[in-house]
């Protein structure tokens, strides 16, 4: 299902000098920005996909990360000159544009959005295809017994745009419930509902029908806490029998991708949704 593009690079000719003086220096524009550019440390180890920009600074604060033989500390800055390590390993420093890994997971039910777990149930990371300098970061989770749309990157600064919360990124889901919302039910899932950890209110909410006792909504969060849309739910004495995650974002769950398959974005999709986050 992974489709591979190859990209064509564009060569451009140097100018031609017309004036018989100096030599035109032939320096190469990369070299040039080498010397000139720099980058926070941890936005740089995000960007490599070694992690989130968090789990970068922790890093950092940690003293496993050095630049110039120097334990570096979190705001550092650095270029194409310095050389950059976490241990032993180093980390090297790339002008050219590169695109991030971006993957859409349709995530069945029965399994859990972590590397490790205690109580060894099947992980999402074990379905993923294998990276080798870099690793599969999650944009947002899905708890153990919800289906759906699961976006990971190799870029911690993208995965940090998409799940930071002032940026109110959407979230669609799929709910199912036994029997049907009254006026005053939805009103108070629209208005806001107290959790443990706040007030939660849905940005949308919608009727889409069922057969039976069984009935569905639509239901749109701009935050992901924790089994949030279970609990709002709870909180109005309502339980949910499914609930499936169908948008994050500008991002939606192909109908064709089914459940435990995935699909790695070409770089037109990449590059497009990019440009929608900017």
């Amino acid at each position: 299902m992974k489709t591979k593009k190859q990209i064509k690079s564009v060569k451009t000719k140097p100018p031609v000098a017309k004036t018989k003086t100096a030599p035109v220096s032939r320096t190469p524009d990369t070299a040039i920005a080498a010397s000139t550019t720099t980058v926070k440390l941890q936005k740089f180890l995000a960007q490599k996909g070694l992690g989130s920009r968090r789990e970068m600074e922790a890093l950092i604060a940690d003293g496993k990360v050095s630049v110039n033989g120097q334990i570096a500390t979190i705001g550092d800055r650095v270029g194409g000159e310095d050389v950059i390590r976490i241990g032993k390993r180093v980390i090297r420093f790339n002008f050219k544009e590169s695109l991030p890994k971006v993957l859409l997971y349709h995530k069945p039910e029965g399994e859990i959005v972590s590397r490790d777990d205690p109580e060894g149930r099947p992980s999402v990371f074990e379905r993923l295809p294998h990276l080798r300098s870099s690793k599969w970061i999650a944009i947002g989770r899905l708890d153990f017994n919800t289906s759906g749309l699961l976006v990971f990157t190799t870029d911690g600064t993208l995965a940090n745009r998409l799940m930071h919360p002032r940026f109110e990124i959407e979230r669609e889901y799929a709910v199912r419930i036994l029997g049907e919302l009254t006026d005053e039910q939805m009103k108070q899932l629209t208005t806001g509902v107290a959790l443990d950890d706040g007030q939660a209110a849905f940005a949308y909410l919608a009727d889409q029908g069922g057969e039976g006792a069984n009935h569905w909504y639509r239901v749109i969060l701009k935050e992901g806490r924790n089994r949030e849309i279970r609990r709002m739910f709870e909180a109005i004495g309502i339980t949910v029998s499914r609930l499936m995650r169908v948008r994050f974002g500008p991002i939606n769950l192909p109908p064709w991708l089914k459940r435990g398959q995935w699909l790695e974005l070409d770089e037109n999709k990449t590059r497009r949704l990019l440009s929608l986050l900017k």
